[in-house]
């Protein structure tokens, strides 16, 4: 079998105890490890790309409830909302009405959702969002809030704001056209606006106080941005160190701009093992198809910054409860099972950890995992759908490995 060249000892020391809420930070010794230049590789995979969008690849556009483990009394469910921001895995759809080619409402995506349908969703199936969502009792799936067909029900009962290709650092959304985390915090204004219309500020002061908050963002700021061979702006500019600083910073001032606007109940995502995600050891292989490893010296990074991610929202936490004592602020630790999966993928199932479902599983994203595209048979082999994201059984099992911290955040 491969060997996975991932920094066990920090797997092992967060195996058993999943994130907390506004505890202790994990604190583990990582490497130094600069990231080396990135190989010549990540300029065929830039030119691939280009080369495929003079394609013309049909791009199409888009126009459930129930019931899981929090409810009161068999009926309500005790958050009476699910409110999510962040990237592309937590975009439900938002990106098919914006101007980006950065979508994937169209086959293969979406293949086991419900009636196959693409619905933006950057996978096959469900995001875990969709999981969460069902466990607690809110709705079967989150929709995204762009969707113009969305009814006063599922509005009140909480809407995704996520965009594909998103990141902390304003610049990451230009690059790929998408919407912005800042924009994202206007639109949640306006949707407090719309559900005060319908039902009035006091309750819609408790929707808002109580309902559940997502966020994840951050790896597109390192792969698309940072370590962009096209565009290396930030890192003329930042070390490793500095970026990881820079995004934390606008990490704390988005999270202070909901806790403003009502947000108490927030759970916040760090970054996976970036080095295992299929496109970044494509682009950082000194062959595509022979030793496919995961990237230790990025996946060092993402450890690096989910600890000072982790020791940066005890610090908020303590200020958000000094002024408000109902305050929780979570941390999701999805490296853990993601690196979990990738070293030991018979223990779930899986077959294929180093490529993605679609395509060659190498480079396929977006417009390149396409209806034309070959596919695997079995998809619940495989830790990736497309060459970036997890197939919905993936997403499955980081719901359960994180489903304590969700009993703790929304727990009286």
């Amino acid at each position: 079998s491969t060997k996975w060249k991932i920094h066990r000892n920090y797997s092992k020391t967060l195996l058993n105890s999943p994130s907390k809420v506004s505890k202790k930070t994990v604190h583990s010794k990582t490497p130094n490890a600069p990231m080396e230049q990135f190989s010549t590789n990540s300029t065929l995979v830039i030119v691939f790309l280009i080369v495929s969008l003079i394609i013309c690849i049909p791009i199409q556009t888009r126009g459930g409830i129930g019931f899981g483990r929090h409810v009161k009394n068999g009926s309500d469910p005790m958050v009476p909302a699910i409110l999510v921001f962040g990237d592309s895995t937590m975009d439900p759809g938002n990106n098919d009405y914006i101007a980006t080619t950065f979508r994937s409402n169209f086959a293969p995506y979406g293949r086991d959702f419900a009636n196959h349908e693409a619905t933006g969703r950057f996978t096959n199936g469900r995001l875990v969002t969709d999981f969460v969502a069902s466990y607690l009792g809110i709705k079967k799936y989150v929709p995204a809030y762009l969707d113009p067909s969305l009814s006063d029900q599922e509005l009140l009962t909480g809407v995704s704001f996520a965009s594909g290709g998103n990141g902390y650092d304003p610049l990451t959304p230009q690059l790929s056209g998408v919407i912005s985390m800042q924009r994202q915090l206007e639109y949640f204004k306006e949707y407090k606006s719309r559900i005060e219309k319908l039902v009035g500020e006091e309750k819609a002061d408790h929707i808002v106080g109580s309902a559940g908050y997502v966020i994840s963002a951050g790896t597109n700021d390192f792969v698309v941005n940072y370590y962009s061979t096209a565009l290396p702006i930030r890192r003329n500019t930042y070390s490793v160190g500095e970026y990881q600083k820079f995004l934390l910073q606008n990490v704390q001032e988005f999270i202070q701009g909901l806790w403003k606007e009502g947000a108490r109940k927030l759970a916040v995502v760090g970054l996976p093992p970036m080095g295992c995600l299929p496109e970044v050891i494509t682009t950082n292989s000194r062959s595509i198809f022979q030793g496919r490893e995961c990237i230790e010296s990025l996946s060092s990074i993402s450890r690096e910054y989910n600890q000072q991610f982790q020791s940066q929202l005890d610090v908020l936490q303590r200020q958000f409860a000094a002024e408000v004592q109902t305050t929780k602020l979570a941390y999701i630790d999805i490296y853990t099972p993601i690196a979990n999966m990738v070293q030991e993928p018979s223990k779930y199932g899986f077959e294929e950890v180093n490529r993605g479902c679609c395509g060659t599983g190498y480079v396929e994203i977006i417009f390149l995992c396409n209806p034309i595209s070959n596919t695997c048979t079995d998809d619940s082999k495989y830790v990736f759908f497309d060459a970036i994201h997890p197939t919905e059984k993936a997403y499955n099992i980081i719901f359960q490995y994180i489903r304590p911290v969700i009993d703790s955040l929304v727990s009286s």
